[in-house]
């Protein structure tokens, strides 16, 4: 691991001491574990942009998924 520094709002870092507190944790911890999450999300993000585009560059034809209807078995018959 490495050591960093970084400036912080004192608000913020009070919230984060409470929170980190009542989880148990420390506070390079909590903080370690909410920029993974923020990672996470913004990958996650960037993935459903480019699904988005791909699907507006190349939209879904009518009759794409057309033919598994027949294919589908809902027990209702």
């Amino acid at each position: 691991m490495r050591t960093i520094q970084m400036t912080l709002d004192d608000n913020l870092v009070k919230a984060v001491d409470r929170v980190s507190k009542e989880l148990h944790t420390s506070r390079s911890a909590f903080t370690r574990k909410a920029l993974q999450d923020a990672l996470a999300r913004y990958k996650n993000e960037q993935l459903e942009l480019k699904h988005r585009r791909g699907y507006e560059q190349n939209p879904v034809a009518d009759d794409e998924f057309s033919v598994w209807e027949d294919e589908q078995a809902w027990g209702d018959e």
